[in-house]
């Protein structure tokens, strides 16, 4: 009976100790759970910018200790430990491992938002390092890199990777073919770096040309002879003075008009009217003499047509339109343009200008068209006119423009060629005037054509020290031919975060 109320005693003490110890241990594993939580949620309360920071730094005391271990051969723990894994895995290739290293933590910090291009990159090193370390264990002497003795001949080659990589290669194709095909996967890694597709090479390579020419070194200043003519003076435009409460309100009563002297309609064809001058060099600042382009290098567009049987068959559309619907009316010419045609139109007696402007959808079903504009009337001319797209369009050359007696008889640098307009003239503008320039219009409308128009005028018209560009090109396609020129304060930009630090520094240099 008494060893009965021992061993019930017993285990109800085993039974207090037990509760014990797990009461103390689920306390414990409260706090240790709580405070993990607390340290989460404030890691996850961070910027994001602190955690690509962080990794940034990371990587950056990883490569420090890298170039410690492989390159000073430092005599610690982290230093042997990181010159056996790197030189164990990479072999002679190990060596470039801090380099890599760094870079990622540079371009971390610099552009941590950038995935995409981080990832190419990344593929690409990879790419990169397969294939230099197999070639690096293939060059390192005879079979005996293949087929090792130990480590140090792994590491004398490509280490482990590049002994995975050469070994298998060599028994299935001999090394005769393992070297082109290694080769031309280093190559691969370099294009996918380098964001370069197989038929886009030997644009890039021209770039590259382009832009190493304009890094030669200047020649000697007895090479060049200096301009006598002055720099170019940009005018300043006069300062109205006069006031808001100054202006009469009823001048503005009357319609606007303008003058427009009328042409002849049988029109000869004719060549591009060429100017006799030339924009003359302008003085440099500095010792590098840049000559202007010549004119000769731009080509000569077909001569302009004063008609053809398309606008014979628009005038006689236009006129079954006016008998169909009984409108005294008839076309009594047209002026033709590049890319449109204005046809005058004169009106009989008390012919009401309405019953025209009325008919512009079935006018529009008529020609095949649906771009049909009217003017009512034509300014300065007793005639309605109806503008209606070419379906035989002309090509406008910039030669024929930049050669045309509008842009000869003004030297301004910024003066840029645009075309011609609906009466076939030649239309130039000057920038110097704009203070800012939209061009917009939908795909195929010519804004490239605009722009690169735009630069060429430039180029042909103006030295580094009248004009200076900044061009911004984040898709990479348009302004490419333009790298390494001398009007370029930065290389084109492409990233869309420069673009915005250059636009501020250039309303800061405004501004000053």
């Amino acid at each position: 009976m008494a060893n009965k109320k021992k061993s019930a005693a017993k285990k109800s003490f085993l039974a207090l100790f037990a509760s014990a110890l797990s009461s103390i241990w689920k306390f414990l594993a409260k706090i240790f759970g709580s405070s993990i939580r607390f340290i989460a949620r404030g890691a996850r309360d961070l910027d994001p910018e602190h955690h690509r920071d962080g990794a940034a730094l990371l990587v950056l005391l990883l490569s420090l200790a890298a170039f410690a271990g492989t390159w000073f051969h430092a005599d610690n723990l982290v230093g042997r430990n990181l010159y056996s894994l790197f030189y164990g895995a990479f072999g002679r290739i190990g060596i470039c491992a801090p380099l890599v290293l760094l870079y990622f933590a540079i371009r971390l910090f610099r552009k941590p938002d950038d995935k995409h291009v981080t990832g190419r990159i990344t593929v690409g090193t990879l790419t990169l390092l397969v294939s230099a370390t197999g070639l690096a264990h293939l060059l390192n002497g005879s079979l005996g890199a293949i087929n090792p003795t130990g480590a140090t001949a792994i590491r004398n080659g490509g280490g482990l990777l590049g002994y995975w990589i050469a070994k298998p290669l060599v028994a299935l194709m001999t090394s005769l073919l393992a070297y082109p095909l290694l080769f031309a996967i280093f190559l691969f890694g370099i294009l996918i770096i380098t964001a370069t597709p197989l038929s886009k090479i030997g644009i890039r390579i021209k770039v590259i040309a382009i832009w190493l020419w304009s890094k030669r070194p200047a020649r000697n200043d007895e090479d060049f002879e200096i301009s006598d003519t002055p720099p170019f003076e940009s005018p300043v435009v006069a300062w109205n003075q006069e006031t808001d409460d100054e202006i009469d309100e009823h001048e503005f009563d009357e319609e606007f008009t303008v003058e427009i002297p009328r042409q002849p309609l049988d029109a000869q064809l004719k060549e591009a009217p060429k100017s006799e001058r030339r924009p003359e060099q302008l003085l440099l600042t500095s010792d590098v003499k840049y000559e202007l382009p010549s004119q000769d290098l731009l080509r000569v567009g077909p001569a302009a047509k004063a008609k053809s049987k398309v606008n014979d068959s628009v005038v006689a559309s236009l006129t079954e339109v006016f008998k169909q619907f009984e409108i005294d009316a008839q076309v009594t010419g047209f002026m033709r343009g590049p890319t449109v045609t204005r046809y005058e139109v004169e009106l009989g007696n008390a012919v009401k200008v309405e019953r025209i402007t009325a008919l512009s959808k079935n006018i529009s079903y008529a020609v095949a068209s649906s771009e049909v504009r009217i003017l009512s009337p034509i300014p300065g001319k007793s005639a309605v006119g109806i503008e209606i797209p070419n379906a035989d369009r002309e090509i406008v050359a910039l030669g024929d423009v930049m050669r045309s007696s509008v842009a000869g008889l003004d030297h301004h640098p910024m003066l840029v060629a645009l075309g011609k307009d609906v009466e076939g003239n030649f239309v130039c503008a000057n920038l110097a005037k704009m203070p800012h320039l939209l061009v917009a219009g939908a795909t195929g409308a010519g804004k490239s054509s605009m722009i690169n128009a735009m630069i060429t005028s430039i180029l042909m018209r103006a030295t580094p020290d009248d004009v200076r560009l900044i061009l911004i090109d984040p898709k990479r396609v348009e302004l490419t031919a333009y790298e390494g020129i001398p009007h370029l304060i930065t290389p084109i930009i492409t990233n869309p975060k420069k673009a915005a630090d250059a636009l501020t520094w250039v309303v800061r240099e405004m501004d000053l």
